[in-house]
């Protein structure tokens, strides 16, 4: 005897039934694939808001501050000596907070310590203008160059993770917006202050708005981090046939990749290694005698806060085009060496300037001390092009980099002793044409074509 079958397993209405739920079964990969593409795009959108926010606040802690420093000093009581020191915290926060940089990383992820970075940033500059003592503005301007230290060092990792087909557009665009910031930080402050009464505290503290902004992509970039670790942690985990997922594949997936600790040996015992280093401490002393002190060279001769904080500026402006057309130039060449003595010519040639006659040129000053300053870009594109491969590109660059920041602490100090002690420019502004004279000679070798 047959029996029917129950309706919804075979036959006509069962089959036109099943019908929907095939196609819906087709549909669904395709759905999720462009609920995937969606959320990627959205994620790079993000990122890059996150990018540009953050680099417009790596130097404003900074740069601000140079203009209104006359007025900062007698408000707090400052020294010259005190304040010399000042224009050096940032290199020893970027040589010893920029180092602890990787190992957060490894733990919290490149996105979240760049958040937490950002968030110190607002709470220092929002706080230090108000404070009335002279070792609490240094804390708190400490608090915020911290947080910009841990920035500088993962940005580019972030940009690698994120961007991976864009590195070299990101980059550039990435610099281009921390010479904006710079830039119009120097330029603005003085204005701002005048919008608020005159009130220099005013000046400084608006920055901290900036800083705010930055931190809520970040916040979302760090979630966004967290999760795709996780997935592709799970991911690594399953295809162990059921073994965990060790540290260093969770490293992986957050785009840390632990060092040999050999290399370091053999870079730390490199000539061109120390040539590197040494080129970045100098350029890096001479760029923070440029921030602290120029726009109070200016000053000194006669010219107004204004004028001098746009003179500053037109040093930072040059940067945004310059650094392309540098990075171009240089990665083309085997050999950067007549780069870097040019350079060096320009700065020898704009500090003899100021020297001689600060007030008679001052434009012309500040374009040559612009074009010189440019030597940033150049000693990271030797530091790549120093390196075998990666891992040593990443050690090269670690190495150079905190010895540098370190080596570049004792010349803005020196300057403001100088000042100090003399009250002229003079015998500071002599002690920088000797710091650049080493430094062209440093550039030269380490522009070499050697490898690490």
């Amino acid at each position: 005897m047959v029996c029917d079958e129950p309706a919804g397993r075979d036959g006509p209405v069962a089959g036109d039934g099943a019908r929907p739920k095939d196609d819906a079964a087709l549909r669904s990969p395709v759905k999720q694939r462009r609920d995937h593409a969606r959320s990627a795009t959205w994620t790079r959108r993000l990122a890059v808001t996150a990018l540009v926010l953050a680099a417009l606040n790596l130097r404003p802690v900074v740069t601000s501050l140079g203009p209104v420093l006359e007025e900062a000093r007698a408000a707090l009581g400052m020294s010259g000596t005190i304040a010399g020191l000042l224009t050096s915290v940032p290199a020893v926060c970027f040589a010893l907070v920029g180092s602890a940089a990787p190992r957060l990383a490894r733990r919290f992820g490149p996105d979240g310590v760049v958040f937490a970075g950002m968030a110190a940033v607002a709470l220092g500059l929002a706080v230090r203008p108000f404070v009335g003592t002279t070792p609490v503005f240094l804390t708190l301007s400490g608090l915020a160059l911290a947080g910009i230290a841990v920035a500088n060092v993962l940005l580019p990792v972030v940009v690698k993770q994120r961007f991976p087909d864009k590195v070299g557009m990101m980059t550039g665009l990435y610099s281009m917006a921390l010479n904006l910031g710079a830039s119009t930080a120097a330029a603005v402050t003085v204005p701002l202050a005048g919008a608020f009464g005159g009130d220099w505290r005013a000046g400084l503290g608006a920055w901290a708005v900036l800083a705010a902004v930055a931190v809520p992509p970040w916040a979302a970039l760090a979630r966004d981090g967290r999760r795709q670790a996780g997935h592709q942690a799970g991911h690594q985990a399953g295809q162990r046939t059921g073994r965990e997922a060790t540290p260093g594949a969770e490293r992986a997936a957050r785009g840390d990749a632990p060092a040999e600790a050999g290399t370091a040996v053999r870079v730390a015992r490199s000539p061109v290694a120390w040539a590197l280093a040494l080129f970045f401490g100098l350029q890096s002393s001479s760029a923070y005698v440029i921030i602290g002190w120029l726009p109070q060279i200016f000053r000194d001769a006669g010219l107004s806060a204004e004028t001098a904080g746009l003179l500053f500026a037109v040093t930072s402006v040059l940067g945004v085009p310059l650094s392309f057309l540098l990075a171009a130039v240089a990665g083309r060449l085997r050999n950067q060496s007549g780069i870097a003595v040019l350079l060096g010519a320009f700065g020898l040639a704009g500090y003899a300037g100021v020297w001689a006659a600060p007030a008679a040129a001052p434009w012309l000053w500040a374009v040559l001390l612009g074009v010189a300053n440019c030597a940033f870009p150049l000693v990271l594109t030797m530091i790549a092009m120093r390196g075998r491969d990666g891992a040593t590109v990443i050690r090269l660059s670690a190495f150079a980099q905190s010895v540098g920041y370190l080596l570049s602490v004792p010349g803005p100090i020196l300057v403001g002793a100088l000042y100090q002690h003399t009250g002229g420019w003079h015998g500071p502004l002599a002690l920088v044409v000797c710091l650049m004279a080493a430094q062209t000679a440093a550039g030269y070798f380490a522009g070499r074509d050697r490898q690490v």
